[in-house]
């Protein structure tokens, strides 16, 4: 069958290579074309656009690019015209994906949705575009099933997909990190708007400190002169491409929200969870957006669990402050680590990704067959 894979980010790009790995097990003549990144090249997709050409963070960025985003969906809609698929497969990436979808649906294509939006969090209505034309969803937070349920829609919660990406990880120390200081992981976002935003009160919070070591978590789609303008002269390693690495052999973390909370959260490392946008953006957001919480783990643990400085507070002295209270407390380390484990099982077994991809296999293969009928 013909898959068409649309992912917008790396976390999604991730996933959706894991996906893939999956649905070949199931379907062994399965031909992928996608919109994501170079992990799902590697898995033999063939890349339409990559997710480094569709990232606009804030609310500001993307009424600047309303242009290009236009002629991205254009061009979308009539790529998966030509091409035929079988089933487009959405992942995340709402803003682009939920104007994609009812073309799809009127071309009489398949729909799944994987990694649902976060509806939970603001723009609810959305929910209405979904019931009308995602024929299945899958979902990968465990509140989101109960969350579905309340509008009759029965969606598939086979666990998070990043216990799969964790089984991958090389067990040996990254090159350059010393043993006689704190292993500090900054991690800065995947976009470079956020990067530039974070990373430079990250570095000042952690500046003229022997006891520190503090090493970027730097992903691949940015490129390092980028990293290199804001790091100047500081004394910081950057690591490209080795996130898990890095925070598995980390004292602590300081990390930008998204997945990446989760991330360090699931790999037992201490975290500082930081946002700043904006301030016209975050104005906007604090009107739409109805959680408590804004890192993952919060919000699935539904607990204060790991600090968030958010937009003001979001600052050097602040940072610094929470660091040292992370790093000087074996109480509230053992705390957390007991938390995280609460929060692994929530997220459930390894081998959600494969264990979706036969899910979206047998439905297709009964949705042929119904057809033939």
């Amino acid at each position: 069958m013909k898959y068409y894979i649309i992912s917008g980010e790396a976390s999604g790009d991730l996933h959706a290579s894991n996906l893939m790995a999956g649905i070949r097990v199931h379907d062994e003549a399965a031909i992928f074309r996608a919109w994501g990144g170079d992990l799902m090249q590697q898995q033999g997709a063939t890349l339409v656009k990559h997710y480094r050409d569709l990232a606009f963070m804030g609310f500001i960025e993307v009424v600047a690019n309303l242009k290009t985003i236009a002629s991205n969906i254009r061009f979308c809609k009539q790529d998966i015209k030509e091409w035929k698929p079988d089933v487009v497969i959405f992942v995340d990436y709402p803003g682009f994906n939920l104007r994609i979808l009812p073309f799809v649906k009127q071309l009489g294509i398949t729909t799944f949705y994987y990694i649902s939006p976060q509806i939970w969090a603001w723009k609810q209505n959305r929910i209405k575009i979904i019931k009308q034309y995602v024929d299945e969803m899958f979902v990968i937070l465990p509140f989101e099933k109960q969350f579905y349920a309340q509008f009759g829609m029965n969606v598939h919660y086979e666990g998070h997909p990043l216990l799969d990406a964790f089984e991958n990880i090389e067990q040996t120390r990254p090159k350059g990190l010393p043993d006689n200081k704190k292993i500090i992981a900054l991690l800065p976002g995947s976009r470079k708007q956020e990067i530039k935003k974070m990373l430079p009160e990250m570095l000042k919070a952690i500046e003229k400190n022997d006891e520190y070591f503090p090493v970027i978590a730097a992903v691949s789609s940015v490129e390092t002169e980028f990293y290199a303008s804001i790091i100047g002269d500081a004394n910081v390693l950057l690591l490209v491409g080795n996130t898990y690495g890095i925070l598995k052999n980390a004292d602590a973390a300081i990390v930008t929200s998204g997945t990446a909370t989760l991330e360090a959260a699931l790999l037992n490392t201490p975290l500082l969870v930081c946002y700043k946008g904006s301030k016209i953006s975050y104005w906007i957001a604090r009107k739409l957006i109805h959680v408590n919480y804004i890192s993952l783990v919060n919000l699935i643990l539904n607990k204060p669990i790991v600090k968030e400085l958010i937009q003001d507070e979001m600052n050097a002295k602040q940072i610094h402050n929470e660091l040292q209270k992370l790093l000087s407390s074996t109480k509230q380390k053992e705390s957390l680590i007991k938390y995280f484990h609460e929060l692994k099982v929530l997220c459930g077994k390894p081998g959600s990704s494969f264990r979706t991809a036969a899910n979206m296999v047998h439905l297709l293969k009964e949705t042929y067959i119904k057809n033939l009928k």
